[in-house]
C-alpha cells in the first residue's frame, strides 16, 4: 500500500473516531471537535487542505485552538474528550515546523503553535465553577514540559538536518573539486603532450617513418586522454551513486606506472633521463599514497613540457625516506636554449596544478616543495607510508 493511501486511511479512521463523539454532544461542542478533528488532519497527512502547505496549515491550527479557547461557550466538562487528541497532535506540529520550516516560518508559526499548546489546558480551567488561579498555573505549568520537549526535539532533530545537508554539500564540493584534479592531472598532461609533438612537427623536417610514429604517439596520447574523460563523465553521470571507501570516484594509480610514465615522456621528446624506484616500493604503501606520489611526477612532468620542453636532462627518484615516508624527487636539468614552452596563447593565469597537489600532499600528512635547483627545477615531495588516521 502505497504511503501517500495509508496515511489517508489513518486519517480518515482517526477523523472519525474522535469526531463520532460530537454527533450525542450538544452544538456548542462541535467547535471542540472540530479543531480537534483539524489538528489531527494536519499532522497524519502532507497536505490535508491541498494546496495549502503545510506549515500554513499548522498556523491555521494554532490560530482555530486559540479561538476555541476564547470563545467556547460550553461546559466545561465537554472540553475533556477532544483534548488529548488535540493537545497530542500540536506537540506533534510544533515539533514538525520547527524541524522542516525555514527559519522564520518556524519562529512565528512555532511560537505560535506552541503558546496555543500551553494555553490548551486553560479551555477547562478558566470555565471551572469556582474560578481560582492556580488551577490554570499548574495547568499552564504541565502543559510546558511536554511543549519544551517538542520544541527541543524539532531543534535536535533540524540540526542533524542541518548537519547532513552540510555533510552531502562537503561531499559533492570534493567529489567536483576531485574531477577538476583528475582532468587537469591527466587530461591536461596529455593534451600538453599532444600540443608540444605537433609544435615540434611544424618546425622540423620529418621523414615517413617519423610522421607514422608521431601519429601513434598522438593517436595513443588522445586515447589516454579521452579514457581519463569518460572515467570523469561517468563519475559525473552518477553524481549521488553511494561510493565505498575502496572504490574511489576517479582513477587511482600507483608507483608501478611511473614507469610507463617517465618512458612516454622520454619518448616524445630528445630528452635524457631516468627513473630510480626503489626495488619492493611498488605496492607497498597504501594506494591514496601511491596515487598522490605519481600525480607528484605526473604534474612536474606536465610543468616540463609546458615551460621547459628543452631541458637536457631529467631524473625522477622515488625512495624510503625516514619516517617511514615515501620521498618523490623530479629534478630537470633546465632548459639547453631558446624560451621553450607552449608557443601558443592560453586563456587563464593556469598555475594550479602544484597548488591542488600540495593540498592532495598536506591532506594525507606529508608535503611538497617545489622551486630552482641549479639551473634547472626541482619538485619534491614527502608523504608518510601510513595515512593519517581520519583517512584510513
Amino acid at each position: 500500500m502505497p504511503d501517500s493511501h495509508r496515511r489517508r486511511v489513518v486519517c480518515a479512521t482517526a477523523v472519525f473516531l474522535v469526531a463520532a463523539p460530537a454527533a450525542i454532544a450538544p452544538p456548542s461542542a462541535w467547535i471542540v471537535a472540530l479543531v480537534a478533528v483539524l489538528a489531527m488532519a494536519v499532522a497524519i497527512l502532507r497536505r490535508p487542505l491541498g494546496t495549502v502547505s503545510p506549515v500554513v496549515a499548522a498556523g491555521l491550527v494554532a490560530v482555530l485552538s486559540v479561538a476555541a479557547d476564547i470563545g467556547y461557550l460550553g461546559r466545561e466538562g465537554l472540553v475533556l474528550p477532544w483534548f488529548p487528541f488535540e493537545f497530542a497532535s500540536m506537540l506533534v506540529l510544533v515539533g514538525r515546523v520547527i524541524r522542516r520550516a525555514n527559519v522564520r516560518r518556524a519562529a512565528v508559526v512555532g511560537s505560535t503553535l506552541t503558546l496555543a499548546l500551553m494555553a490548551l489546558p486553560l479551555r477547562f480551567t478558566l470555565r471551572l465553577p469556582q474560578t481560582v488561579l492556580g488551577p490554570s498555573v499548574v495547568a499552564v505549568a504541565m502543559a510546558m514540559f511536554p511543549a519544551a520537549c517538542a520544541v527541543g526535539v524539532g531543534l535536535y532533530l533540524r540540526a542533524n538536518d542541518d548537519r547532513r545537508v552540510r555533510a552531502v554539500q562537503r561531499a559533492r564540493r570534493e567529489q567536483r573539486l576531485e574531477v577538476a584534479r583528475d582532468l587537469h592531472d591527466f587530461v591536461a598532461h596529455e593534451v600538453t603532450g599532444i600540443l608540444l609533438e605537433v609544435q615540434a612537427a611544424q618546425v622540423g623536417e620529418l621523414d615517413r617513418s617519423q610522421v607514422e610514429e608521431l601519429l601513434v604517439r598522438l593517436e595513443e596520447a588522445g586515447l589516454r586522454a579521452l579514457d581519463s574523460m569518460d572515467h570523469t563523465l561517468q563519475t559525473l553521470r552518477d553524481p549521488d551513486a553511494p561510493a565505498a571507501a575502496e572504490t574511489p570516484p576517479t582513477r587511482v594509480h600507483g608507483l608501478i606506472d611511473l614507469p610507463e610514465l617517465v618512458d612516454r615522456f622520454l619518448a616524445s621528446g630528445p630528452v635524457d633521463g631516468a627513473l630510480e624506484l626503489e626495488p619492493g616500493l611498488a605496492g607497498s604503501a597504501p594506494r591514496e599514497i601511491e596515487d598522490a606520489a605519481y600525480r607528484v611526477v605526473l604534474e612536474a612532468l606536465t610543468n616540463v613540457r609546458r615551460h621547459a620542453p628543452g631541458v637536457g636532462r631529467l631524473e625522477v627518484e622515488v625512495v624510503r625516506a625516514d619516517g617511514p615516508a615515501l620521498r618523490v624527487t623530479v629534478t630537470d636539468s633546465g632548459r639547453r636554449g631558446g624560451p621553450g614552452g607552449l608557443g601558443i596563447r592560453r586563456t587563464g593565469d593556469g598555475g594550479t596544478g602544484l597548488a591542488a597537489v600540495a593540498e592532495r600532499i598536506t591532506a594525507l600528512g606529508g608535503d611538497l616543495s617545489a622551486g630552482p635547483h641549479g639551473q634547472g627545477w626541482r619538485v619534491r615531495g614527502v608523504l608518510p607510508l601510513r595515512p593519517p588516521a581520519s583517512r584510513a
